[in-house]
C-alpha cells in the first residue's frame, strides 16, 4: 500500500497571513482609540460647558429667598397691610428622635392643635430626615419663653424667626384689602401655566387688592448658591441674588372714614360704597357683616372655618362686588335722564297719579303708588323728589324696552364698573333677552312698568349704584371706580400715580343733568328724605329706594316678624356739598325695610362725619404710619380729630337761598315738610338706629335662621307688576 506524499507548511503564507491580520487588528484598536478620544474630546471641548453646569449644580444648590411682600397704606398713610415678624417651631426629624413622644413632649409646653399635628406628620412624610419640618406656627411669647426654658430636652427643635402677612385691623377691611394664604395646588399650576418664576412663594392673594395686585404686591423671589454635600446637606454660601420686594400700594381709601361707615350701621347688615366723584377713588366701602382675614393667613383651623360657613349672614361674601339686588326707586334719577335725552318727555310735562295705575284694557288690580291716594299732577322733579311710581310706570312705556335699555345701558347699568377688585358681576339690565334665561314667557308691556321701578329682573352691586350717583353729581361723567391711587417700589421711593381711563359723557346737555340734580336736591328739602336731613348745616342731593324681596301683597303681614332676608331692602344714594360735590355714597340694607327709614339715617351720619366732623360716641382717629411718605395728602379725607368745623374742601354751610336754584327756593318754603313722606313704602322704624357699633366679626344675624344658602335671593316680582293674563 503506497502513502500520499505530506505537504509541507509554506511559512511565506503564513507570514502574510499574520500581516494582513494584525493590520486589520491594528486598525480596529487605531478606529476605537481614536473614537476615544474624539469622544473625551467631545466631552472635554464641546460639551465642556453643558457638564460643567451640570456638577456645578449638583454641588451648589440654589435656595429662594423670599421677598417681603408691599405694604398696603390709606389715603392719609395709615398702614392697613403689614409683614410682620412672627416665630414658628422647626423639628429636624434626625434629631429629635421619635415624633409620637416629641408631639407628647412639646404638647405639654406649647398648645398643638389637630390641624398642626395632622400638617406635621404629612410633612414628615414628604420631607428628608435632615431638613426641618414646620410643627407650629405663629408661636406665642408665652409659648417661647416656655419653650427655651426647656429646650436642652429638645435636641433638632428650633424656634425660627419669619415674616407673616398682618392686617391691623382685623375686619374693619377684609372684603376690601382681602387677604393672602398658603399657596396651593390651584396656584402653583397658574404660575406654570404662566411661566413664573415665583414658584417657591408660601404665600399668594387669595381675595380683594391682596388678589388683583399680586404680581406688583408680591415682588421678586430672590436665591442664595448653597453649597452642598453629596448628601445634600448644606456646608456655605458662595453666591446670593438678591430678592425683589414688593411694590407698596396706597389707596384712595380713609380708614376713618370706613370706620364710619361700619358705625352707620349699628346692628344692622348690608353695604355701604363712599365715592369722590371728582375722581373716581373710591373713599370707604364695607360689607357687613365681616370677618377677620388673619384668621386665613397661615391656615384657618377647621372649627374657625366651619363656623364661618355656617353663619346665615355669610361674613365671608363680600356684598361690595358680588351682591346684586334690585336697586328700587334709586334707578328713576336716570330713567328721568333718559326721558330728557331721547325727547320723550319736558321737564313741565305732567303725568296724573291716582295712587292706581293700570295697562289700556286692564281691569282689576293694577301697579300701585306709595301713596294710596295718588300724588296728583306731577312733573318730572316732582316725580324724583316725591317717588311717584306712576310717572315712571308711562315714562318707561313711552321709551319702549328698545330705547329704555339703550339709555340705561350707555349710563353703565348691566356692566362691570371696572373696580380693581376680583369677582365684580355686570349685574342685569332688564330685557327681552334677559327674560329668557329665567323665563319661557315672552316679554310683556308689565314686565317693563316693573323694570321702570328697580323692581323684576334688575340686578345692581353698590359700586354700580355710586358710580352711577357719582355721574349726576359730577356733571356727567362716568369714571372709573378705583381703590387704589398710587404706588412706590420701596419705602425710598417716590409715590407714583396709577393712570386712569378717560372719564366718558353720558350727556351733552347740562340742561337736561340740572333737572335730575333739582329733583335730588327737593328729595332732601321736600322730599322723601325731609325730614331726614332737615338741619344738617350743609345741602345734599339723594334718592331713595326700597327694593321688594318677595309678594307680601295678598296677605297682609308685620314686616318685622318675617326673616330677615325676605324684608324689603332699603336704598339710599347720594351726595353732598349739592353745589359742589365732594362725595357721593350708595348705601343698602338687608332687611331694612324702606330707604328713608333706614339708609338715608345711614348716609345722614356719614355726611355728617365727612363735612363736619360731627363722629360717633368713642370714636378715635387712626394715625398715618411715618413709613408711608405720605405727608399732607391731596382731597385728605378725614378732619384729622372730632370738630364742628368744616374741611377746607367740603365747602359747606352755603345758605340755603344761594345754594339751591329758585325753582326749588320757592318749593322749600312750603308747609307740611315736618316729616319725611315715604314715597317708596309705608315707613317702618329701625330697631337699631342710632345705636352705636364697632366692625363686627361673623356675627349671626337675627332673624336669619332660614337665610338660603344662594348668593342674594332674587326679588320676586311684586305682586302689583303681575302681567295680567291676556
Amino acid at each position: 500500500m503506497s502513502s500520499r506524499p505530506r505537504r509541507g507548511k509554506n511559512p511565506y503564507a503564513e507570514a502574510e497571513q499574520f500581516r494582513v491580520r494584525a493590520i486589520v487588528g491594528f486598525i480596529i484598536v487605531a478606529g476605537v482609540l481614536a473614537g476615544l478620544a474624539a469622544w473625551y474630546f467631545k466631552l472635554q471641548v464641546f460639551d465642556h460647558g453643558r457638564y460643567s453646569q451640570l456638577a456645578e449644580q449638583n454641588r451648589i444648590k440654589p435656595r429662594p429667598v423670599v421677598p417681603g411682600r408691599g405694604n398696603i397704606y390709606d389715603r392719609n398713610g395709615v398702614l392697613l397691610a403689614e409683614n410682620v415678624p412672627a416665630f414658628r417651631l422647626e423639628v429636624t426629624p434626625e434629631k429629635a428622635g421619635d415624633p409620637d413622644q416629641l408631639i407628647a413632649s412639646i404638647g405639654q409646653l406649647i398648645a398643638l392643635d389637630d390641624d398642626d399635628v395632622k400638617s406635621f406628620r404629612e410633612s414628615l412624610k414628604a420631607t428628608r430626615s435632615f431638613r426641618p419640618v414646620i410643627l407650629k406656627m405663629r408661636l406665642g411669647e408665652e409659648e417661647i419663653a416656655r419653650f427655651m426654658l426647656d429646650r436642652w430636652r429638645f435636641p433638632g427643635v428650633e424656634v425660627v424667626p419669619y415674616l407673616t402677612r398682618h392686617y391691623p385691623y382685623g375686619d374693619l377691611f377684609a372684603h376690601v384689602i382681602g387677604y393672602v394664604g398658603r399657596v396651593d395646588e390651584n396656584d402653583l399650576r397658574e404660575m406654570e401655566k404662566s411661566g413664573d418664576t415665583n414658584a417657591a412663594l408660601t404665600h399668594v392673594g387669595k381675595t380683594g387688592l391682596e388678589r388683583y395686585y399680586e404680581e406688583a404686591l408680591r415682588g421678586k423671589v430672590g436665591y442664595d448658591k448653597v453649597e452642598t454635600n453629596v448628601q445634600g446637606r448644606a456646608l456655605r454660601i458662595v453666591g446670593r441674588v438678591p430678592a425683589q420686594p414688593g411694590m407698596d400700594l396706597r389707596l384712595g381709601i380713609d380708614a376713618n372714614l370706613q370706620q364710619i361707615l361700619v358705625a352707620s350701621f349699628g346692628d344692622l347688615e348690608g353695604s355701604a360704597v363712599a365715592m369722590d366723584p371728582r375722581s373716581g377713588e373710591i373713599l370707604a366701602a364695607v360689607s357687613l357683616p365681616s370677618f377677620d382675614p388673619n384668621l386665613f393667613v397661615n391656615g384657618i383651623s377647621a372649627t374657625e372655618y366651619k363656623a364661618l360657613n355656617d353663619n346665615p349672614s355669610r361674613p365671608q361674601f363680600n356684598r361690595l362686588v358680588l351682591g346684586g339686588v334690585a336697586p328700587g326707586s334709586t334707578v328713576k334719577p336716570l330713567t328721568a335722564l333718559a326721558g330728557l335725552e331721547s325727547g320723550v318727555r319736558k321737564p313741565e310735562d305732567k303725568i296724573l297719579s291716582t295712587g292706581m295705575f293700570r295697562l289700556p284694557g286692564m281691569t282689576g288690580r293694577g301697579w300701585a303708588d306709595a301713596d294710596k291716594g295718588g300724588n296728583g299732577w306731577t312733573d318730572m322733579r316732582k316725580g324724583i323728589y316725591e317717588s311717584v311710581n306712576t310717572y315712571f310706570y308711562m315714562l318707561a312705556l313711552d321709551l319702549g324696552i328698545k330705547r329704555y335699555d339703550e339709555y340705561l345701558s350707555k349710563y353703565g347699568y348691566g356692566q362691570k364698573t371696572g373696580i380693581d377688585l376680583q369677582g365684580e358681576i355686570p349685574g342685569i339690565l332688564p330685557s327681552p333677552a334677559e327674560k329668557a334665561k329665567v323665563d319661557r314667557n315672552p316679554w310683556y308691556p308689565g314686565d317693563l312698568v316693573n323694570s321702570a321701578i328697580g323692581q323684576g329682573l334688575w340686578k345692581v352691586s353698590p359700586i354700580q349704584l355710586v358710580r352711577n350717583v357719582a355721574e349726576i353729581a359730577n356733571g356727567g361723567l362716568q369714571m372709573r371706580p378705583h381703590i387704589v391711587s398710587a404706588q412706590r417700589a420701596g419705602f425710598d421711593q417716590p409715590w407714583q400715580p396709577l393712570p386712569q381711563p378717560a372719564p366718558v359723557r353720558i350727556t351733552e346737555n347740562m340742561d337736561h343733568l340740572k333737572v335730575v340734580q333739582e329733583g335730588m336736591h327737593m328729595t332732601t328739602t321736600i322730599g322723601t328724605a325731609a325730614a331726614v336731613f332737615r338741619g344738617a348745616g350743609y345741602e345734599s342731593a339723594g334718592k331713595t329706594g326700597t327694593a321688594q324681596v318677595v309678594n307680601r301683597q295678598e296677605h297682609v303681614v308685620d314686616p318685622k316678624s318675617l326673616p330677615l332676608w325676605k324684608r324689603h331692602r332699603a336704598l339710599y344714594i347720594g351726595y353732598a356739598p349739592a353745589d359742589n360735590p365732594v362725595i357721593a355714597v350708595a348705601v343698602e340694607v338687608e332687611g331694612g325695610g324702606f330707604g328713608a327709614a333706614t339708609a338715608a339715617p345711614i348716609v345722614r351720619r356719614i355726611f355728617d362725619a365727612y363735612l363736619l366732623g360731627k363722629y360717633p360716641d368713642g370714636y378715635a382717629s387712626l394715625k398715618p404710619t411715618p413709613a408711608s411718605g405720605i405727608d399732607a395728602p391731596a382731597n385728605a379725607a378725614m378732619p384729622a380729630s372730632a370738630s364742628v368745623a368744616a374741611p377746607a374742601n367740603a365747602q359747606v354751610a352755603t345758605p340755603l337761598a344761594q345754594a339751591k336754584p329758585a325753582s326749588i327756593q320757592a318749593q322749600s318754603a312750603k308747609p307740611g315738610t315736618a316729616t319725611a313722606k315715604q314715597a317708596d313704602a309705608p315707613p317702618v322704624a329701625s330697631a337699631s338706629a342710632g345705636k352705636p357699633a364697632s366692625t363686627r366679626v361673623a356675627r349671626p344675624a337675627a332673624n336669619a335662621a332660614q337665610r338660603p344658602q344662594a348668593e342674594q335671593p332674587a326679588p320676586a316680582t311684586p305682586a302689583t307688576s303681575t302681567e295680567p293674563t291676556p
